[in-house]
């Protein structure tokens, strides 16, 4: 990655390796210093690692590590108040937060959700919307909600519908709706059917959409609830340019505009246009098919231009929120529209459509500007206010009936620079629909339900102190709610009161684990290990923690793991070592054992086997290792084609084989991170003689007991014999055996359809050509 400070004149090198698109400038108003940039990068040994450093400064010795240890590849994200990331170890996956930049956390998400995936959906208004892939679920994600430091989580949607895309990217079909702040629409896949759900307060309700009365050209649509709804296609266009299937703006509360249905669920290829501009209360269809949409001066223009692929030069606009459309040729030359754009400010009524005169051509820039349509800039008299209501006719929503003011449609002006859509708020006294289930608890009945309640999960004991409570603080047990986040109620009813208050006990450590930064139990002699030790529960200040790490180094820590802080050692010597720590306190003790391999990696391997053997006749074969490991070993052994390896600890296997041919064995040793094959022919017969062959003690001299001289010798003496005897030198084999004082066998293979004879084969003949 490389950082200019001079507006692009002069690139300097920042950092090496770092992760595609998981790099991050600093947040005004969280992080300290705005020269500070977020980075995952990998480390050396491969795995993955958060790092920060400033611009003008960023080596190796001035960067910071926040996180300890290493980071799954592509789980950086710096968001806002939060930084996220994650780490998985033995197939599972564990997710971590920081909050304004405080040390991170384990996210606590439902003990047996057992997410497979994670994906970051919101963090605005101080708290975090994630989407959670559980064990069960294959294209579905449930969506849940934090307490502001984004560590608890709750659940508020089940089943939300989630697409695969290219470079293994996810998306997942919720969208929350600009301009007002609490509203959300998601799709929900049940069964195999996708229908639209729209919620007015961050989550804790959620309805479907009440279909219009009427269609487009003025007849019944005979759509009604509860066996008809709305249903809009929720996903991002993949075109920057157009504005996707949903259209929603900042400065143009209430004003939605998407691409869907009506029916009993949502229909992939059916994108009729509909319209709200009272926030998804009601809708009216405006097209037939889908169009792309921009929206003008605050959205006192509604642009729409018909998603296609022939050529056009008409676009289509509304100054009325929908109700009426109005035709202009852009151009007198039809082209394929690639997208639109809209000049800086929300307030411009100057646009741009481009596209091509053919698929050969260059760009064409079309620019429409709208200003001169309208005679004047609106005053007070030309507005008028709405009250936001959700789907029960609800005014308080998130605490407080909020009012917007919006162009009177009979008024023909520009809202211009200075409009503001926000109008008036008045807080409301709580309810009960202004909390939901604290973390773990769930609710008894459908959210709809007033009379339903939250109770704690099978798993979750509510009178229990939290994992990082303190010897002298106290603590809240949770009486099963919490208020939505960012809702400003007051008064009224509190469903947090009569919170029970207790001191932290003193607790037994539990759940204590040691693990190795680098994820390998097998090391080299004097290569550098780091331990890790973490406690999941259990008092830390009070609690001595003694490590052995086998070789006989021993050690009494304090705070071990409330710092964090790695053990970090060097073995010596070949071997097997039992780490373990054990932590103790007054009320009690856990300890944790790890086993390290400490081994030289395999140099050299040899199969030695007999080239030839009778049929079920028993055969030893050996593989010869350099260096010895002894008990570090693992033999894998392939007999012909079977594809299933026979294991042993020992250097050697005992088999038989049932059918004559030649069969392959192979062996594969592995010892710590290293492993060696090799592979030999065993020839297989009914009928052969074993001969044993003597050499003089002079040969001894010149046998370095290697297997290479040993099959030279057996070719050479072969030869000779053959020419000696006259027997077919295909028909002989020699096999010299390891060790000293040199010695042979000589192998006789006889025909198949030779019978055998009574009398063996002498072995008196003398040749002195060795």
């Amino acid at each position: 990655i490389y950082v200019s400070i001079d507006l692009g004149k002069k690139w300097n090198l920042l950092q090496e390796r770092v992760s595609k698109d998981h790099f991050f400038w600093a947040v005004a108003g969280v992080d300290g210093d705005l020269d500070l940039v977020h980075m995952e990068i990998q480390d050396p040994t491969g795995g993955y690692r958060y790092i920060t450093c400033q611009i003008q400064n960023c080596s190796d010795k001035t960067m910071t590590v926040p996180f300890a240890g290493s980071t799954d590849r592509d789980s950086l994200t710096v968001q806002d108040d939060y930084i996220f990331l994650q780490t998985t170890s033995a197939n599972r996956t564990k997710y971590y937060v920081s909050y304004r930049r405080n040390g991170f956390v384990q996210m606590k998400l439902p003990k047996y959700a057992l997410p497979k995936d994670l994906q970051i959906i919101s963090t605005d208004e101080n708290q975090v919307f994630v989407a959670v892939q559980e064990w069960y679920q294959t294209d579905t994600y449930n969506l849940y909600q934090s307490d502001p430091q984004g560590v608890y989580y709750s659940i508020l949607l089940e089943n939300v519908r989630s697409t695969k895309q290219p470079e293994e990217n996810v998306l997942i079909d919720i969208l929350e709706v600009r301009g007002v702040k609490g509203v959300f629409l998601a799709n929900q896949k049940i069964d195999g059917k996708v229908t639209t759900l729209i919620t007015y307060n961050k989550g804790r309700d959620w309805d479907f959409l009440n279909p219009p009365d009427i269609d487009m050209n003025g007849k019944p649509t005979n759509c009604k609830p509860p066996d008809c709804y709305l249903h809009l296609h929720l996903r991002w266009a993949d075109n920057p340019y157009v504005s996707g299937t949903v259209h929603t703006k900042d400065t143009a509360p209430g004003l939605i505009m998407g691409a869907g249905n009506l029916g009993s669920q949502l229909v992939e290829y059916k994108e009729e246009m509909y319209i709200t501009s009272d926030c998804g209360n009601t809708w009216r269809q405006v097209f037939e098919e889908e169009h792309h949409i921009l929206y003008l001066d605050h959205g006192g223009v509604i642009v729409a231009i018909k998603d296609t692929s022939i050529p056009l030069k008409i676009l289509k606009f509304s100054i009325d929120e929908g109700q009426t459309w109005s035709t202009h040729n852009f151009t007198s030359t039809s082209v394929f529209v690639d997208g639109l754009l809209s000049e800086p400010g929300d307030e411009t009524l100057v646009m741009t459509v481009f596209g091509h005169i053919s698929y050969r051509s260059d760009w064409e820039l079309v620019k429409v500007d709208f200003r001169p349509s309208f005679p004047r800039e609106c005053t007070d008299e030309d507005y008028e206010s709405w009250e936001l209501t959700n789907l029960q006719g609800d005014r308080c929503i998130m605490g407080q009936q909020r009012s917007f003011r919006k162009r009177k449609i009979s008024s023909w002006c520009i809202k211009g620079k200075s409009f503001t859509s926000a109008l008036t708020s008045k807080v409301c006294e709580c309810v009960n629909t202004d909390f939901l289930c604290d973390y773990g608890f769930e609710r008894s009945a459908p959210l709809k339900s007033e009379s339903s309640k939250c109770f704690a999960d099978f798993w979750f004991n509510p009178e229990a102190p939290p994992e990082d409570c303190v010897l002298g603080q106290a603590y809240t047990s949770s009486t099963g709610y919490r208020k939505v986040v960012s809702n400003v109620c007051e008064g009224g009813v509190d469903l947090q009161q009569n919170l029970a208050h207790h001191m932290c006990p003193l607790i037994a450590p539990k759940g204590l684990q040691i693990s190795i930064r680098e994820e390998s139990l097998a090391v080299r002699p004097g290569e550098d290990i780091t331990f890790i030790v973490q406690q999941e529960q259990g008092d830390v200040l009070s609690t001595k923690y003694q490590v052995d790490l086998g070789d006989g180094f021993k050690a009494i820590y304090v705070n071990l793991t409330m710092t964090g802080e790695p053990i970090r050692h060097r073995y010596e010597n070949p071997g097997i070592y039992r780490v373990s720590v054990k932590a103790e306190n007054v009320a009690g003790h856990d300890e944790a054992v790890v086993f390290v391999q400490v081994n030289s990696p395999l140099q050299a391997l040899n199969l030695e086997v007999v080239p030839v053997i009778g049929r079920n006749q028993e055969v030893n074969l050996t593989a010869i290792i350099l260096p010895k490991n002894p008990n570090l070993t693992v033999f894998y052994w392939w007999i012909g084609n079977n594809l299933q390896p026979l294991l042993t600890l020992e250097s050697f296997l005992v088999t038989k084989f049932a059918e004559t041919g030649d069969v392959r064995v192979t062996v594969q040793v592995s010892c710590g991170s290293s492993m060696l094959q090799d592979s030999k022919v065993v020839h297989v017969f009914d009928n052969f003689h074993v001969l044993p062959l003597k050499f003089t003690k002079h040969l001894d001299m010149y046998n370095p007991d290697i297997p290479e001289w040993r099959e030279d010798i057996g070719r050479v003496v072969t030869r000779l014999l053959a020419k000696e005897t006259s027997i077919p030198e295909e028909t002989l084999m020699t096999v010299v055996k390891p060790g000293l004082p040199t010695a042979a066998d000589l192998h006789v293979l006889l025909p198949a359809n030779q019978p055998k004879r009574k009398r063996s084969i002498t072995s008196d003949k003398v040749t002195s050509a060795m």
